[in-house]
């Protein structure tokens, strides 16, 4: 173990210079940090909500809502499908979490057949079961209804992320908790009004055709329509609202790009549509020129103009009673894509900067002090070795805030609980190693071999009781959330620098003093 290979050497150096290259930006200001070159390390550790202060939404996410969409959809391609093939039918509608309907001649052998063509293209992988009596029922398997809202969910954190990341806030965390759950940390939004604001809307764009042949108000809907309220008013200062038929001319989903713009002195919202939306607009404008057409944003009516003549540009116009910040806010959502679910804010919590300013000065005072009694005992217990254990210790701790600001790893509070404990735990491997030396040396031993002899048994303690405790950290890494997470990042990354330091840069300042000072006794 006294021989130290070359390659272990440049190993070590470059370590060290790329761990001071990635540590040295935390000692300048963010906005000089980022002011440097690009192929410079600029990163600089993010500070968790309990340090810099920020807001905190526990979100939920309706899956019932798109398990009922879904049927609902499904009831109106069963509707038109049964309708163009002329095929009688009666009760169709959504019961007991299932479609269902009767067909009226289900004693012909070709209408049941056709019936269940239509059904079955419009089901994809639900289950399709259909009696002699001509009654259909078409419902989730298990395994369908596990696996959509596992999706849903996944979608749902997506979209929230893109949402966030618009507002340019810094370093936000995400995360999926539970099966239907999703926490949001903001660190640095002291007001998260907006915020919330912006994920509490689905912001499912849809274009629908107006049905003018009924009437609002009535409380007769046709078939295949349904009614919508808006931001209008009529004279007698009434909401106005419209019937529009559910099928969906164009989605938000062909949308590719929307920007707040002004037209009139008005501000508006820009959309463009992809080649599929484009086309789709296009020909549907063409096919119902001089009619109305509504903008349903939510389920609320936003705009609701007559066609004058076949749009095909690929672009148009969301025009209303909007604010600047609301066309700002809405072309956001529009690029973001809409939420496939709606979330629900079940716990929201907002940490001040003081309470954050106050944890650091906290950790700062634990982390120095226990360096510091640290430092002391290992010079006053093993002198010059203990010298050498310091100085692969403070090179350990710039290790650790060199992978954090790399890594762009989130300090916490009990991340810097993990600092802390790491600091002790950086030692102890180089506590067996000495005492192994002492040993050696007590038994008679000179220095090369009582330091050869010292690394060679406790090499494998050191790296048993390492990877044991490595073990549990990725485990908490894994399935911890919160507080735990943060705990479980410092340590496993305090973990791994520890090991380095003392199996590698101990051992060369210590082989590289004895071969300069070949000395004839060790004092330890």
């Amino acid at each position: 173990m006294v021989h130290f290979p070359k390659w272990q050497l440049v190993l070590v150096l470059a370590v060290l210079v790329i761990g001071l290259a990635f540590a040295a930006p935390n000692l300048l200001k963010r906005e000089t940090a980022e002011a440097l070159p690009g192929w410079v390390p600029n990163q600089q550790v993010n500070l968790g909500l309990d340090l810099q202060g920020g807001s905190y939404l526990l979100l939920e996410v309706d899956l019932d809502f798109v398990v009922r969409e879904q049927l609902d959809n499904l009831v109106d391609g069963i509707r038109i499908g049964l309708r163009k093939a002329r095929l009688g039918y009666t009760n169709l509608g959504v019961e007991g979490g299932a479609v269902t309907f009767t067909l009226r001649d289900a004693d012909d052998a070709t209408t049941m057949g056709r019936a269940r063509q239509i059904v079955r293209d419009l089901a994809g992988d639900l289950l399709v079961e259909a009696s002699e009596t001509g009654t259909f029922r078409i419902s989730f398997t298990s395994q369908a209804l596990d696996e959509r809202r596992r999706k849903v969910v996944e979608q749902s954190i997506e979209i929230v992320r893109r949402r966030i990341d618009e507002t340019g806030t810094r370093e936000p965390s995400i995360q999926r908790q539970g099966d239907e759950r999703i926490l949001v940390q903001l660190p640095g939004v002291g007001d998260p009004e907006r915020i919330k604001s912006l994920l509490g809307q689905t912001a499912k764009l849809t274009f629908r055709f107006v049905d003018e042949n009924a009437i609002p108000g009535s409380g007769r809907v046709p078939a295949g329509s349904e009614e919508l309220s808006s931001d209008e008013r009529d004279g007698a200062g009434n909401v106005r609202s419209y019937i529009v038929k559910k099928r969906v001319m164009v989605s938000g989903e062909n949308l590719t790009d929307a920007a707040a713009t002004f037209q009139d002195n008005q501000p508006v919202i820009r959309f463009t549509f992809d080649t599929l939306g484009s086309k789709r607009f296009c020909d549907a404008s063409t096919q119902n020129v001089g009619k109305l057409f509504a903008i349903v944003l939510d389920r609320k009516v936003i705009s609701a103009p007559v066609l004058r003549e076949p749009i095909c540009g690929g672009t148009g116009i969301i025009s209303g009673r909007f604010t600047v910040q609301e066309t700002q806010d809405l072309a956001l959502l529009l690029r973001a894509g809409a939420l496939p679910a709606p979330l629900t804010i079940l716990e929201e919590r907002s940490v001040g900067p003081g309470l954050g300013a106050d944890s650091i000065a906290a950790g700062k005072v634990a982390s120095l002090l226990g360096l510091t009694l640290v430092i002391v005992f290992m010079a006053a217990t093993y002198g010059l070795f203990g010298v050498m254990a310091n100085v692969a210790l403070l090179v350990n701790l710039m290790l650790i805030l060199a992978a954090l600001s790399g890594l762009q790893a989130t300090l916490t509070l009990p991340g810097i609980a993990g600092i802390v404990l790491t600091i002790g735990m950086a030692v102890d491997a180089n506590v067996l190693v000495f005492e192994r030396i002492r040993e050696e040396t007590h038994n008679g031993r000179g220095p090369v071999t009582a330091i050869d002899a010292g690394y060679r048994r406790a090499i494998t303690t050191i790296i048993d009781s390492n990877v044991t405790t490595l073990i549990a950290a990725l485990m908490l890494l894994v399935f911890g959330t919160g507080p735990v997470r943060g705990f479980a990042i410092t340590l496993t990354l305090g973990l791994i620098t520890s090991m380095f330091t003392a199996i590698m840069l101990t051992r060369l300042l210590m082989v590289t003093w004895l071969r300069r000072r070949r000395p004839r006794a060790l004092a330890i």
